[in-house]
Order: structure tokens, then sequence, then C-alpha cells
């Protein structure tokens, strides 16, 4: 691993071409939609800014957006956007950077809470969120729910994607709660592979770190359209509100 941490130059040039749902312009539309809600006209905070597949439109909307990211690769996509003058991005570890000035939102979506693979360090991202909110600010996370449900005792890998072109499965390590995401991709006519380390972790874990930030929970959804979250929902969207008193 470089300086970039996993998102380096290689996974940076393909990351938008990807074809997940979360790149399709209506779902990126509705977490916009959401976003800009919470936010309600105030500054807004992404950590793990990446290339700016929500901060760019989440800026069309008139919002000021700032993020925080330590792949320089990444960020020299989100720069050479349309827009992209407009926000300003810190080079840094989303645990433990500070930007100036405070916000109304904070938020960290598609499981990059778990791309920091200690429990500590997922307790300094709460803690670093909660220093830039505003009294009343919320930080948002999006993040799968452990798939442990349907993983048999003993068994380690669990597939999330077979196609004609690609295939992706998780190694997990339940000791440690920790997995691995393997992705295979035929490319040009080679197998091109992918694996990134996570940390994963239930909500009640991530409510005791908010907890400890600082930070109570307002509000849970399963989906970007506030879906209900209950025990059969594969993600979780989770707010957290910094009191105001």
């Amino acid at each position: 691993m470089d300086d970039d941490g996993y998102f380096d130059e290689r996974i940076a040039a393909a990351y938008d071409d990807s074809i997940g749902e979360e790149f399709d312009p209506g779902f990126i539309d509705a977490v916009v939609d959401l976003l800009a809600d919470l936010a309600d006209g105030g500054r807004t905070l992404e950590f793990a800014i990446g290339t700016g597949r929500i901060a760019v439109p989440l800026s069309r909307r008139g919002l000021r957006v700032s993020g925080i990211d330590m792949s320089r690769a990444m960020v020299a996509r989100l720069r050479d956007k349309p827009g992209a003058d407009a926000i300003d991005v810190t080079i840094g570890d989303m645990s433990t950077t500070r930007v100036d000035g405070s916000f109304s939102l904070v938020y960290l979506v598609f499981n990059t809470i778990e791309n920091v693979t200690t429990q500590l360090g997922q307790v300094d991202c709460f803690r670093n969120a909660a220093a830039h909110l505003e009294p009343g600010g919320c930080f948002l996370t999006e993040v799968g729910v452990p798939d442990l449900q349907r993983l048999p005792p003993g068994e380690r890998f669990r597939p999330f994607r077979v196609s004609q072109t690609g295939w992706g499965f998780d190694e997990y390590d339940v000791v440690n709660q920790g997995l691995i995401s393997h992705h295979f991709d035929v490319i040009g006519g080679r197998l091109d592979r992918v694996s990134m380390p996570f940390r994963y972790a239930y909500p009640a874990e991530f409510d005791l770190m908010a907890h400890i930030a600082g930070l109570r929970l307002r509000d849970r959804w399963s989906g970007w359209q506030r879906e209900p979250f209950d025990e059969l929902s594969r993600k979780n969207i989770s707010v957290w509100e910094k009191p105001a008193d």
C-alpha cells in the first residue's frame, strides 16, 4: 500500500467507470437529495471525497462542499471535473485531519468507514466528524450490514457478484471483525484482481462510537429514499446529531 492508501492510480483510473448501482445517475440523485435536505443550506464536509461522485452534484445544488481524502490519485480525478473548482479538498487521513470552519453536515458514504480497519480508528473518525460539526449538525454514514446471517458456521467466503465478466466475494475473519473484499474482472482479455481489507461493524457498535464522540442517533434508514431499517436490511444509512445545548 502506498501513500494513496488502497485507492491508488490503478483504482482511481477506473473508478468512475464502475457499473454498480452507486454510479447510476438516479441513485446519485437520491443520495444528493437526502444530503441536501440534511444540510439545509449549510456547509458540508465529505470524508473520503474520492473522485467527487457525490460531492460534485451536491455542489451543483448550490451547497458549499469541502472534502478530505488521502488518495491524491482519486482527488486528481475530482479536480478534472467541471465545477470541481468550487470544492475545497484537503489531502489527509479522515480520522485525524482537520479543516477550517464548522459544518452543518459531515458525511461518509459507500462503506468507507470500514476502510478504517481498526476499532480505535473508526472511533477517531466519529470524533473527528463531531469536532467539525456545528451544534445541531449531523454526521451521516452509509454502510452495509455484515452478511454473517448468510454465512454457514465455519465458512469464510461469501460471493456478492457472479457475471460473465467478473466475480466478487468477501473473505470473513469473524474473530477480528475483518473481511477482505476480492474483485476479479476480465478487462482487455486479461484477469484483473483487486483485494481490499475492511473492518465490519453492526449499527449498535457505530451507535456506541457516536456516543463516545458526543453524538446521538437521529435517524436510521435502509436506503436513500428513507426506507425503514429492519432485521432484513442489507445496509444502513445512519444519522447522528451533535446536541445544540
